[in-house]
């Protein structure tokens, strides 16, 4: 019933603003009737009081747009009613009540705060003098100042609570967008990976099968479980975007540095050897930082089978007491056993724009317009790390990344 009303009131603000001004009309014309009786049964005109409040009344029609004016005519009206004798009960007062809670609710506190010293320093004087039936001190002071406080105080936390709401829709919508730019960052390390060893798969298949075709058998049976893996892998990275409800086989756990021993064989399989070290005691890392040691490593490596036609390649893991840093180098030249010579599988220069003269080292570069070196990154930044980029003075590339144990 809650809900259906308020879905109403969105609908139809103006039929139900209507009727709470109607409803205010009756109360305040109850308050004329109440108020305008004394202690021995004197009666003041009731008619100037009906006409005050619905004076009062009417500029609430405003107060959407004009909560402020609306606020200053309420306690004009009111003011000039007990200026005339009226007692400024609750049911007079109920205009000015709802002025003022709409006055908090759309402004900010301090206008509130005003508007709320300005109606009682109105309001009470006019109270105390102007009292024809010597009604007691509390009703014409403490009593005021008491109904006026009232709608101030509920219209500030109604505010308030809508800022909160808004603030945590804020975000909400904050940490959707990072977790889908977390997504994008994943399929497209995967996408990388898979598709560049492929390539180079494919290419060394295409070179073996006119050369050794006894070898190439074992190329393309790789090629197949190279493609079978990116498959499995993109499913699960493309699961995390299933609505609530959509069926999807079980997500594998995210990979990270125990998953080393396959990945270089993969890259082996491709042509490059690939040396992993490990300097220091192993220690467990949190899932972040291993998922995120382990895409940096993966990437590093796909850029070497991509843009560099050297046939090693080497990982050093050093364990200090609460950071890792991962170095991937490779040697820089040469052709890749089992490759076409002369020609690199994914047919682009090598390191041309990771060489071009005046790169400052250690910053990101663009390599053909890629984003893979920029994802990793802010992979390391995200969990509080480092990344530094660039060429070995004794030739080749190096990745270097240190991360925290702990993010």
């Amino acid at each position: 019933m809650t809900v259906r009303w308020q879905q109403y009131a969105k609908d139809r603000p103006r039929v139900v603003d209507a009727l709470v001004i109607t409803l205010l009309f009756g109360l305040g014309f109850l308050g004329c009737w109440v108020g305008g009786i004394g202690p021995s049964g004197e009666r003041i005109a009731r008619w100037p009081g009906a006409l005050l409040e619905g004076a009062a009344c009417l500029a609430l029609w405003w107060h959407r747009r004009l909560p402020r004016t609306v606020v200053a005519a309420t306690v004009i009206c009111a003011n000039t009613a007990g200026a005339l004798g009226y007692l400024l009960t609750p049911l007079l007062l109920a205009p000015v009540i709802a002025a003022l809670y709409w006055l908090a609710v759309r402004t900010d506190r301090r206008t509130a705060h005003i508007g709320l010293v300005v109606v009682v320093a109105l309001l009470v004087p006019t109270a105390l003098v102007s009292d024809p039936f010597h009604h007691p001190l509390v009703l014409k002071t403490l009593g005021p100042a008491f109904w006026v406080l009232l709608p101030v105080a509920a219209g500030t936390a109604v505010r308030l609570r809508r800022l909160y709401r808004e603030a945590v829709r804020e975000e909400t919508r904050h940490r959707i967008a990072e977790e889908r730019v977390r997504i994008a960052r994943e399929l497209h390390d995967i996408v990388a990976h898979h598709l560049a060893v492929a390539h180079a798969q494919a290419g060394t298949a295409a070179h073996l099968v006119r050369t050794h075709p006894d070898r190439s058998g074992q190329i393309l049976t790789d090629l197949a479980g190279t493609t079978s893996s990116a498959l499995r892998e993109l499913r699960a990275g493309a699961g995390l975007l299933r609505q609530a409800g959509e069926s999807d086989a079980p997500l594998e756990p995210a990979p990270g540095l125990g998953q080393l021993p396959g990945l270089t064989a993969a890259f082996a399989a491709a042509g490059l050897t690939v040396t992993v070290t490990t300097e220091g005691e192993a220690r467990p890392l949190s899932p972040g930082v291993d998922l995120t040691a382990y895409r940096i490593v993966q990437e590093a490596l796909t850029n070497v089978t991509r843009h560099t036609a050297a046939v090693s390649a080497r990982v050093r893991l050093a364990y200090a007491h609460n950071r890792l840093t991962i170095t991937v180098s490779d040697d820089g030249g040469g052709a890749a056993p089992g490759r076409a010579p002369g020609r690199l599988p994914s047919r682009v220069p090598s390191r041309v724009p990771s060489r071009a003269p005046g790169r400052v080292p250690g910053r990101v570069p663009a390599q053909g317009g890629g984003f893979g070196l920029i994802g990793i990154q802010e992979r390391a930044r995200s969990v509080g790390g480092s990344l530094e980029v660039g060429p070995r003075p004794e030739g080749g590339f190096r990745v270097t990344t240190a991360l925290p144990i702990l993010p």
